[in-house]
Parts: structure tokens; sequence; C-alpha cells
């Protein structure tokens, strides 16, 4: 609460970014934060399964293909399958189509979901006796 930082919040930076008017075809791996305002006809993902990639689409972003990251951030629209480790934040202008795997979610009034929502552990928890210490 004070002084204490939430570890759940995506990083605030962005590395990367792919323009408005910019069109990529082909699957796409990234490291830290990606902001795409084009279009993407391929798959998203972090590379290596970076727990602390962020992807941040805007209201003219559209992918085409899977997204696999720890923390969305969209308003935009993405045609495939979404896997997101950690966070996903839908803003009032965002729509999936497609099946989406979250651990957390937030959306806002009119983000558009077209498709099953499956709601994953994002961290495993082991669970140990004290006795078996």
């Amino acid at each position: 609460m004070f002084g204490k930082k939430n570890e759940n919040k995506p990083q605030g930076r962005i590395d990367s970014l792919i323009g408005a008017g910019t069109r990529v075809e082909g699957s796409l791996y990234f490291t830290g934060g990606l902001r795409i305002d084009g279009e993407v006809k391929g798959s998203v993902q972090a590379a290596d399964g970076a727990s602390s990639s962020t992807l941040v689409l805007s209201e003219h972003a559209r992918i085409e293909g899977a997204v696999a990251v720890a923390h969305l951030v969209t308003n935009g629209t993405v045609v495939g399958p979404v896997n997101i480790t950690e966070t996903l934040e839908m803003q009032s202008k965002s729509r999936i189509v497609g099946d989406v795997e979250y651990a957390a979610i937030e959306m806002h009034q009119g983000a558009v979901i077209e498709g099953r929502l499956v709601h994953s552990a994002s961290k495993s928890v082991e669970l140990k006796l004290a006795a078996s210490a």
C-alpha cells in the first residue's frame, strides 16, 4: 500500500514502435515494451516468454494472428487467439475475435470479445506443510 510497488502493473516503458500506416507481415518477437499503431499480419509474441513484456495497441492498430505476451493494453483489434500470462486491459474501442486465455482482466464499457474466455492462474503456488520442513 504505502511505499510498496504494485508488482501486477505492466511496465511503463516502450522499447519499439510500429507506426500508423506501417504493415508488417510475418511473426514478430519482442522483449520489453512494444506499441503498435499500424497493422500486423502474423503472430506477436514475447521473446522467450518474457514475463515483463508489454504490448500496447492503439485504437487504429490491428493484429491478424496469435498474441502471446505477459501484459496487453489494447484499444485496437486482434483477430486470433490471445494468451496473456499476467494482465489484460481492454479499453472502450478494443475488439478481440478469438479465444482469450488470461490471468487478470479489466474491460472498459464498449470493449468486445467474440470468443471463449479462459482464466488461468498466472503463477503456480506450491504449498508445504510446516511439519514436513
